[in-house]
């Protein structure tokens, strides 16, 4: 069975440890207040480039073998921010591959960090088709965002960091998309107090996840515009890691309207007085609507930061979701 080792994890913990920002764990009062249970945010949207993916990102750089000419990668946005900067500060030359749907916020934020973008297809799927040709035609190195050992490694780093911050923790909730994320999360926090509760929170627009963990095997969905635009795409038909560990360590998996991940955003601004991207709020929302309900310590993982300002601005003022995110 593919789950990262614990040991793997700790490892990836020391070798990124000059690379990323500790984020902190902060609780909550407010949240705390309407569930009736102590909740803490993990801050990791305070990452340095404004999302976790920089953790499974910068291990994998660091790992690659001496001669390395270059690595590529499809994202949807903060794996490609990600890859971009360790690429940058490891020397190498890095190309990401983005589809149409990805935000223009985003697309400059990868070109802004020097990386080459390449703008292809309506999906996920299409973009990671470049990618490998890409990786195919000119011998790059692929450094995919979610179904690899060492990204894996690099995201458990922040269940490393929760369970050291929170021993009492019950209850994590984290956004699941490929699965990168959760995997590693689950992986450390699973192997370190096994009795914790690992929640995977979605959209109901396009979770290939969920639809996968439903039919048995990774399937595709089609990719549907959705608030939580970082959550989209597939998980890939020849998925090697995150569907295999995310079946044997996530409990249960929850799915979200746009109205409850728009009313998510809000709530972090108005109370929490935080930033944040619709995929960042899924576990604010799922305590918000009642879809999740804590029976103690619970933890909400804040992924990410990287929101359109104007897309923000409408939410804020009370957009209706299907206006802003379908």
């Amino acid at each position: 069975m593919p789950v990262v080792p614990l040991a793997d994890i700790q490892r990836a913990a020391e070798r990124i440890r000059s690379s990323v920002v500790r984020t902190p764990l902060e609780a909550s009062a407010s949240l705390s207040r309407l569930v009736s249970v102590p909740v803490h945010l993990k801050m990791e949207h305070r990452q340095r480039t404004g999302a976790f993916k920089l953790r499974g990102a910068a291990n994998a750089v660091l790992s690659l073998p001496p001669g390395t000419r270059g690595v590529v990668a499809a994202s949807t946005g903060n794996h490609g921010r990600a890859l971009a900067h360790a690429a940058r500060e490891a020397g190498l030359a890095c190309t990401i591959c983005l589809s149409h749907l990805v935000p223009a916020n985003k697309v400059a934020a990868v070109e802004a960090l020097g990386a080459r973008v390449h703008v292809h297809g309506a999906s996920q799927d299409d973009a990671q088709r470049e990618a490998d040709r890409l990786e195919r035609d000119e011998g790059l190195v692929a450094v995919p965002p979610f179904d690899h050992a060492a990204i894996v490694a690099g995201q458990g780093t922040i269940g490393l960091e929760i369970v050291e911050d929170l021993p009492d923790v019950t209850a994590v909730l984290v956004p699941l998309s490929g699965g990168g994320l959760i995997a590693g999360v689950a992986a450390a926090v699973k192997a370190l107090a096994p009795d914790v509760r690992i929640v995977g929170v979605s959209m109901e627009r396009g979770a290939a996840m969920a639809a996968s963990l439903r039919a048995g095997h990774p399937v595709e969905v089609a990719e549907l515009t959705t608030l939580a635009d970082s959550l989209g795409g597939g998980i890939g038909l020849a998925n090697r890691w995150t569907f295999d560990a995310v079946r044997e360590l996530v409990d249960e998996v929850v799915l979200l309207t746009e109205a409850e991940i728009s009313a998510g955003v809000r709530y972090i601004y108005q109370e929490e007085h935080e930033v944040v991207e619709g995929a960042a709020a899924v576990g604010v929302s799922a305590l918000l609507s009642g879809r999740f309900r804590p029976r103690g310590a619970t933890v909400a993982l804040l992924s990410g930061r990287n929101i359109d300002p104007a897309l923000h601005l409408r939410i804020l003022n009370g957009a209706d979701a299907l206006e802003v995110g379908a």
